[in-house]
């Protein structure tokens, strides 16, 4: 939804768009999206039914049966005849979209489902530098040294480093040739990367105490160590996140 869409609901319980969207069944899927997550209409109740979400939305009953359509597919909601549209368990909600993903972020204050999603994270790409370590031929090892290095000049600038930072991490993706998990990363990566709740602190020392991490990395493959490989991986994945990590809670998710 663009930014001059966004929106928040207004004391009756309608949205309160600055200016009508352009596509109002994607507008119009975003706010029950985001009202499902918040509780406003919680697991095992029904949504309202098409007039009451028609009159509130200010849309035809097309608009939300398309609406609907994709909440279905998304997994937040079931379409039960003669008993409504019932907003399903959590369990079900697809958390690889990016609507759901970014709502349930957005009203997680324990960050239980960016620990989940750095968990994720590090169990994939430990893997995948397994597989580098194994498969990365002269070129791909050259490559991540040379990342590595310039990463050392750029602490001083993070938003440069933190570029080849997720370069470094997608070279190594691609010298595993596991396209799937992969994909899956990139994908979990693109909804939080520019948020400030998972980048959290950025200074100089912490992007020092990061390629740390990288150069081991780098190291095991450029030595063919799958094992070491792996476990260098999944302790910077660990390490970086629970420095940059601001949330009230211990992260017991990431204990192994």
């Amino acid at each position: 939804m663009t930014a001059a869409a966004q929106p928040a609901a207004g004391v009756d319980g309608s949205p309160a768009w600055t200016r009508r969207p352009a596509n109002l069944a994607t507008a119009v899927t975003a706010e029950l999206v985001q009202r499902i997550v918040r509780g406003v209409h919680p697991s095992g109740s029904t949504l309202p039914p098409e007039p009451v979400l028609c009159a509130t939305f200010s849309v035809s009953r097309t608009v939300v049966r398309e609406a609907v359509k994709v909440l279905q597919e998304k997994g937040l909601v079931q379409v039960r005849q003669g008993a409504g549209t019932m907003v399903t368990p959590p369990a079900m909600w697809n958390m690889l979209d990016e609507l759901v993903l970014g709502a349930a972020i957005a009203e997680d204050d324990s960050l239980s489902v960016l620990d989940d999603l750095v968990v994720t994270r590090r169990l994939l790409e430990s893997d995948m530098a397994d597989v580098a370590a194994r498969l990365a031929d002269d070129a791909a090892v050259e490559r991540l040294r040379s990342l590595v290095d310039r990463m050392d000049e750029l602490v001083d600038d993070p938003v440069a480093y933190h570029e080849y930072d997720r370069t470094f991490h997608d070279t190594v993706m691609q010298a595993s040739g596991n396209r799937i998990a992969r994909a899956v990363v990139r994908a979990l990566e693109s909804q939080v990367i520019n948020t400030a709740r998972y980048m959290g602190r950025t200074e100089r020392a912490l992007c020092v105490a990061s390629n740390r991490g990288h150069r081991r990395i780098y190291e095991r493959i450029a030595a063919h160590d799958p094992e070491g490989a792996a476990e260098a991986m999944f302790t910077h994945i660990t390490e970086a996140w629970v420095v940059r990590r601001s949330g009230p809670d211990e992260p017991v998710r990431l204990r192994r």
